[in-house]
């Protein structure tokens, strides 16, 4: 005979079952938004469909079913004065026009300033850029209709497919281009103006992370035309980089510049030639 479960399990199991009941979720939550992640960008871009749509009403009525299924999700996460889950479904639908003409503004950035682009095509195909930049325009839109939660999960994987950390409530211009992309980080109050570059490894992020500053702005604000190189950090609400600035590789920045700065890490490097009998080994001190 089966042994009986011993009593603490027993207890254990039935707490679980009972934190079950009371969550605020539907089920699979977090693999319905990847799908209605997955599914929204294939009706916006035909690079990722997976199936033809052979005439506009065929889009339309894709679009119906996904604001269809975007009620069903959120509903059971909104507070008691939330905008209703009908007002909530319209305003992102009615948003999508606007998102779908920015994320091309994107993509046309990336491709200008990246030699290696051939082609728009292979911008929106290939690049974690741009895919990071797409979700996350579609991520903030519903983090301003006061979506708890499921705006996370849609930049979390974002952050899952391309290595690149964008909190939905960051603030982003147009034209704004990603190269390469693996590390970054954009905190929830970043504001970043129009026409910025960011290489991999940027992070905008909080000299703080105490709880009691949660609503503030803790992130730094980047103004228009502004590039940032690889691994720079960049740090303080009260932080703002001045419009057409450049901040170059490796930075650590905690206070503001103005317009036009260029910023740099000054490091040393020492270069000697080669011993003449051909040896090179290098000693560590």
């Amino acid at each position: 005979m089966p042994t009986p479960p011993s009593p603490n399990l027993r207890d254990f199991a039935a707490d679980l079952k009972a934190r079950r009941d009371s969550a605020t979720f539907g089920l699979q939550l977090k693999q319905s938004a990847q799908q209605f992640t997955d599914d929204l960008m294939a009706v916006l871009f035909p690079h990722f469909c997976q199936e033809p749509y052979f005439t506009a009403g065929e889009i339309e009525a894709k679009l119906a079913l996904l604001e269809r299924d975007l009620k069903q999700m959120i509903g059971p996460l909104l507070k008691p004065d939330s905008a209703s889950v009908y007002e909530i479904g319209r305003a992102f639908t009615a948003s999508l026009p606007s998102i779908h003409a920015e994320l091309l503004l994107d993509a046309e950035a990336i491709n200008a300033g990246d030699p290696a682009a051939e082609s728009l095509d292979e911008v929106i195909l290939a690049y974690p850029g741009f895919m990071a930049i797409a979700i996350h325009r579609l991520a903030h839109a519903l983090y301003r209709l006061y979506v708890p939660i499921f705006p996370r999960l849609l930049s979390e994987y974002a952050h899952q497919l391309t290595g690149i950390d964008i909190h939905p409530g960051a603030t982003i211009g147009s034209s704004f281009a990603i190269d390469h992309g693996t590390g970054i980080v954009i905190g929830e109050s970043s504001v970043i103006g129009n026409n910025v570059k960011l290489y991999q490894g940027v992070t905008l992020g909080a000299l703080s992370v105490k709880k009691s500053l949660a609503r503030s702005k803790r992130h730094p604000t980047i103004e228009d035309n502004v590039v940032i190189y690889a691994q720079a950090v960049i740090l303080g609400g009260d932080t703002v980089v001045g419009h057409h600035s450049v901040i170059g590789g490796n930075v650590w920045l905690t206070h503001s510049v103005p317009a036009h700065s260029v910023v740099q890490h000054e490091a040393e490097s020492s270069v000697r030639p080669k011993d003449a009998d051909g040896g090179d080994d290098i000693y560590f001190i």
